[in-house]
C-alpha cells in the first residue's frame, strides 16, 4: 500500500491568481489573504501571477488561459457574488462555479473556488478577513497541499 501524504511546500511553486474587480473592497482582502499565506509556504513574489478581471463570470475563462500557458502550477480563482433582489444572482453562481470546475478538471492544474457567494457585504467581509476567516488563504493552504499531492502521483 502507497500512503500519500499532503504535505505543504511552496519552494518553487507557481500560482496564478485570478480576482475579480466587482466587490473591490472584498476581493482585495481575499487576495491579500492569498497571497500572504503562499508567502508563508515560501512561495516567491515573483512566482504569483495576480490577472484582474471586471466580474466572476469572467474568472473561468481567464484562469483556462492562465491555466493552459503553463506558466504556473495552480490558480487560486477569488470574486464576491452579493446577493442583490434579482435572480441575476443565481446565474452569475451558477455559471462561474460550473466554469471554474470545469476549468480544474479537463485542465492541466487544479484550480481553487475561492468565489464568495453571501447575501449581503457583512457576510462578505467577515470571509474575507473578519470573523469568518479569509477564504483566499484557505485557498493557498488548499492550492499547495493539490500541487504537493499531484506530484506524488
Amino acid at each position: 500500500m502507497q500512503i500519500l501524504t499532503h504535505s505543504r511546500f511552496g519552494n518553487g511553486v507557481r500560482v496564478g491568481i485570478v480576482v475579480a474587480q466587482f466587490n473591490e473592497i472584498v476581493t482585495e482582502k481575499l487576495q491579500q489573504g492569498a497571497v500572504s499565506q503562499l508567502e508563508k509556504y515560501g512561495v516567491a513574489d515573483a512566482d504569483i501571477t495576480v490577472a484582474s478581471v471586471p466580474g466572476a463570470l469572467e474568472l473561468p475563462r481567464i484562469a483556462q488561459k492562465l491555466a493552459d500557458s503553463g506558466k504556473v502550477d495552480g490558480i487560486i480563482a477569488l470574486g464576491a457574488v452579493i446577493r442583490g433582489e434579482t435572480s441575476h444572482y443565481d446565474y452569475v453562481c451558477a455559471e462561474t462555479a460550473s466554469g471554474l470546475a470545469r476549468v480544474s478538471l479537463d485542465g492541466p492544474v487544479p484550480v481553487m473556488f475561492g468565489v464568495l457567494t453571501t447575501d449581503n457585504l457583512d457576510q462578505a467581509i467577515s470571509r474575507a478577513g473578519g470573523k469568518g476567516g479569509n477564504k483566499g488563504a484557505d485557498c493557498a493552504d488548499g492550492l499547495i497541499e493539490m500541487i504537493n499531492l499531484e506530484k506524488q502521483l
